[in-house]
């Protein structure tokens, strides 16, 4: 199978494993919960979706290469008890506990995750010292004397002998203990992964052409001659770094992501056409709408490839345009979310400036223990930039000397309103780009093969799919209609109404209502309260 039908397969699993009756005991047993195990070739993903699964299940994640584990740092370390049986004392050997189970519990007491994935790769590259262990582990999920706690799912991965030398193959007795999941290369659902995630538009026009260079291994007399999925999408993200740096993308760069002679060569030499595609037709003046007639012209008569890399040029821009507003709508409903908390506090008298930077550091706080739970960078952004408008806002308020109640207040009011009007006017300019693009594709190419392309990667891409059905999107709506289930849209002013200051205005009756329940019941806890 593909490695997204292995990622449904792994989804589902772990998320049966965890299913409870009525009683609280699992509906399957833990010892007779089956560690899946992936097995495939190098850099197609596996470990990817491992983290993909357990961000979208909302549950935990460890990881471990079992190739450098010795049966010491597996098992623990022996260490002398005396004990005392009937009349008799005796000294045992126990083990301290194992570095990997440890970590699981390490891991729950810093994120607060007490469900997750105990992801062991290279499996099949363990010790032969370790291998009797990691027997006893496969069936019972303990290391010695002490398992795994429950609610963790045990997933394994590893590389078939043809590509490790120290690989060796699992015998029958072992992999009766597995849910053995063999994946295969696939360029259509790596291009699904590749378009959501923003892979850089070069390389997936490229592949369109030459999808037989997606993954290749082979022999030479100079040693083995590869190309990986892993390996293009590394390529994307220092061909994106480079050129937001305004350095040059080469042969020798490509080399070291590409280790093909050929298919280096190859991609070098299209990624220069592309580069040229991109100037030659002025993609910012086809997003503002003033792109000159032959443009147009020389896009009806170029080839089906060069149309879809100036469709995909076209969608790169849209795609980091909208995917901004997208960013700074969820930071305006992280700070919109913190003012409305901490309103009541400053109305009543408290230092603005202190409960504004209280607030930010604990903004600061949350991203980081997420990313310690192993979050993208990109959930975490929202956060971090909300707690540096916090800041922003703190130091107005000190810089206007408006310290507390409602002067504070106002101060803040004001630098929100900026922002939220920023947010209105960028995302309405993304609608007005959008526009032009679908006008540009569809009078340049009609509704054939080309908008249906445009459209359907326009849905799968992450920022433009998102901005589009958060804001709402007249031309996606109707030139994706026939392509696409366009559901989920929402219009544009309703979007914006839901995160403006009105929905502040009736903070003061809440702050009331948060100071008739302190005295009401003299918790001092209630909602509304500082503590």
């Amino acid at each position: 199978m593909n490695i997204a039908e292995a990622k449904s397969q792994i989804e589902e699993t772990v998320e049966g494993y965890l299913t409870r009756d009525e009683t609280g005991a699992y509906l399957i047993a833990p010892e007779a919960q089956r560690p899946l195990f992936l097995l495939g070739a190098p850099g197609i993903g596996k470990t990817a979706v491992i983290g993909q699964v357990a961000r979208e299940l909302g549950i935990g994640l460890v990881s471990y290469s079992m190739t450098h584990h010795t049966r010491q740092s597996a098992l623990g370390l022996p260490f002398i008890v005396h004990k005392r049986y009937g009349d008799e004392e005796f000294d045992v050997s126990e083990y301290t506990m194992s570095e990997i189970i440890a970590s699981i519990y390490d891991y729950r007491e810093e994120t607060g995750h007490d469900r997750g994935i105990l992801f062991l790769d290279e499996i099949n590259c363990v010790s032969e010292t370790l291998y009797p262990s990691m027997l006893q582990f496969l069936q019972f999920k303990t290391f010695g004397r002490h398992k795994i706690p429950d609610g963790w799912t045990v997933v394994c991965a590893g590389n078939p002998p043809e590509y490790n030398r120290s690989v060796y193959d699992f015998d029958v007795v072992t992999l009766d203990r597995l849910r053995k999941i063999a994946v295969e290369p696939d360029l259509e659902a790596w291009r699904a992964y590749a378009i959501k995630t923003g892979v850089h538009p070069a390389i997936l026009s490229y592949l369109e052409v030459k999808p037989d260079h997606f993954y290749s291994v082979e022999s030479t007399p100079d040693g083995k001659s590869f190309v990986t999925a892993r390996g293009w999408d590394d390529l994307s993200r220092i061909i994106k770094l480079r050129e937001m740096k305004g350095k040059t993308v080469d042969r020798i760069l490509v080399d070291q992501f590409l280790q093909d002679d050929s298919i280096a060569e190859r991609f070098a030499q299209y990624y220069l056409l592309f580069t040229k595609y991109r100037s030659d037709y002025q993609i910012s003046a086809i997003l503002a709408g003033s792109a000159p007639d032959e443009i147009r012209e020389r896009a009806k008569a170029a080839r089906f490839d060069e149309r879809l890399a100036l469709a995909r040029l076209i969608l790169d821009a849209l795609d980091a345009h909208t995917g901004a507003v997208v960013e700074t709508e969820q930071v305006v409903r992280v700070v919109r979310d913190a003012i409305r908390e901490e309103k009541p506090a400053i109305l009543s008298g408290e230092n603005a400036q202190d409960v504004l930077e209280d607030t930010s550091c604990a903004l600061m706080q949350r991203a980081a223990l997420d990313e310690k739970a192993g979050a993208p960078a990109k959930k975490l952004r929202p956060y971090r930039l909300g707690a540096t408008w916090l800041s922003e806002f703190a130091g107005a308020c000190g810089g206007e000397r408006a310290l507390s109640g409602e002067t504070a207040f106002s101060v803040i009011e004001r630098a929100y309103s900026a922002r939220v009007r920023e947010m209105k006017e960028r995302s309405e300019a993304c609608a007005r780009e959008i526009e032009r693009a679908f006008g540009f594709v569809e009078g340049t190419f009609g509704n054939g093969r080309e908008m249906v392309a445009f459209a359907a990667e326009f849905a799968a891409r992450e920022g433009t799919s998102q901005f589009a059905s958060r804001f709402g999107s007249d031309a996606y709506a109707e030139h994706g209609k026939d392509v696409l289930a366009a559901s989920g849209q929402s219009d544009l002013e309703k979007r914006l109404q839901a995160i403006d200051l009105d929905a502040l205005a009736t903070a003061d009756e809440e702050a009331r209502k948060a100071e008739a329940s302190k005295k009401s019941c003299g918790c001092g806890s209630c909602s509304g309260c500082r503590h």
